[in-house]
């Protein structure tokens, strides 16, 4: 079998982005790859045009390009003939493209595509409540139409974007995004910064940043000894028009909180690892997500997760039992569960062994790799 990838991002050197969903695309290539399968990717809006081979994995890079009129169009059909070449000459089976903007949109694509439903801009404006571009919805839809099937992280996720792209439930097949659980080990899981709560992910209203200033702020009034590290890049602040989130967000902290809180922003993700490690608690109240890698990682990693209770998380999340779900906006509910951990290591040890045991069940690659695989025999046999 050979599977293409057509993303704008991936964890690379020379590749210039690198997001959730390239994290997800790697776990999975790599896993691929490990079974014998073979991997090209192809990825868009670079800096450089390219083609390299590492690690078993054929890597194409395709320089952005600008054209005086519709470059919307003449880029991806630029993509297409380029992909549709190494269709031919090398054998692809089958091709695989997020569902964000749409970029497959008017594409006629020489092998099977495959839309995953990484969370499109319609998905989120949806979730967020925001008015939705006209030009991504229709591109979106565009690119909807163009796929012979659909794979999405959680039940939740395909569910919702199915109804509103006006699919059919079925299909749409859930296949979690998984981990190699290799790259995820806790030695010590004692070992840790009692009252430290992290958070990890870009500064932006949709991952619930001002609903965690207004519960860190509550909690430090109760227990001044907590303290909140942020993780990730800055975005800028659709409701304000500020070109930092962050800013915006600092004015949202109590005095005394202000104190107790640190913006580490991008860091490596060797370095990331450590910082979950060194939490006491990590806190995920995010009002949009398709699953949420972090926590997944934060679990594999045996740390309590306080995470939201919207419907991605179902999945994720079996309350008091292996983590804590919360509406986001009730922050009283998450001060509560986090004062009530704060002074048992020993509940807190014991729903990190958990977590971990629920990792190990539902999001492992060795496991989800085959689904995957699976998966794409029965599209390619069509």
């Amino acid at each position: 079998m050979h599977l293409g990838f057509v993303t704008s991002e991936y964890p690379h050197p020379r590749i210039s982005r690198a997001a959730g969903i390239a994290t997800s695309l790697k776990n999975l290539v790599d896993a691929l790859v490990r079974r014998g399968v073979e991997v090209s990717i192809f990825v868009y809006h670079e800096k450089e045009d390219a083609v390299f081979t590492e690690d078993g994995i054929r890597f194409h890079l395709l320089k952005k390009r600008h054209y005086p009129i519709l470059g919307w169009y003449r880029y991806r059909k630029h993509i297409a003939a380029y992909v549709n070449k190494f269709v031919r000459s090398d054998g692809i089976d089958a091709i695989e493209a997020p569902d964000w903007t749409g970029i497959t949109a008017f594409m006629k694509l020489d092998a099977p595509l495959v839309i995953r439903f990484h969370g499109s801009d319609t998905y989120f404006c949806y979730l967020d409540g925001r008015v939705q571009k006209w030009k991504n919805k229709f591109f979106e839809k565009q690119a909807v139409k163009r796929a012979v099937a659909f794979i999405a992280p959680t039940t939740f996720a395909g569910q919702e974007s199915a109804k509103l792209f006006g699919l059919p439930k079925d299909k749409v097949t859930t296949i979690h995004y998984g981990l190699n659980l290799a790259d995820f080990r806790n030695e010590d899981p004692s070992e840790f910064t009692k009252y430290r709560l992290l958070n990890i992910g870009t500064i932006i209203r949709k991952k619930g940043v001002f609903q965690l200033a207004e519960m860190f702020s509550k909690l430090v009034a109760v227990e001044p000894r907590a303290e909140l590290i942020l993780i990730g890049s800055d975005s800028g602040d659709m409701k304000t028009g500020s070109e930092s989130t962050w800013e915006v967000l600092q004015s949202h902290f109590s005095d005394e909180a202000k104190k107790r809180v640190k913006y580490v922003g991008k860091i490596p993700y060797s370095e990331v690892k450590q910082h979950i490690r060194d939490a006491h608690v990590c806190v995920f109240p995010s009002l949009a997500e398709t699953l949420g890698m972090v926590t997944i990682e934060s679990m594999a990693l045996q740390k309590v997760v306080v995470n939201t209770n919207y419907g991605w998380a179902e999945e994720l999340i079996d309350h008091g039992v292996n983590g804590y779900k919360a509406d986001p906006n009730d922050t009283d509910a998450y001060v509560k569960i986090i004062t009530d951990l704060f002074p048992s290591e020993q509940k807190t040890l014991e729903i990190g062994k958990a977590a971990r045991t629920k990792i190990e069940k539902v999001f492992d690659m060795e496991k989800i790799v085959q689904t995957n695989i699976e998966f794409y025999e029965q599209i390619i046999s069509r």
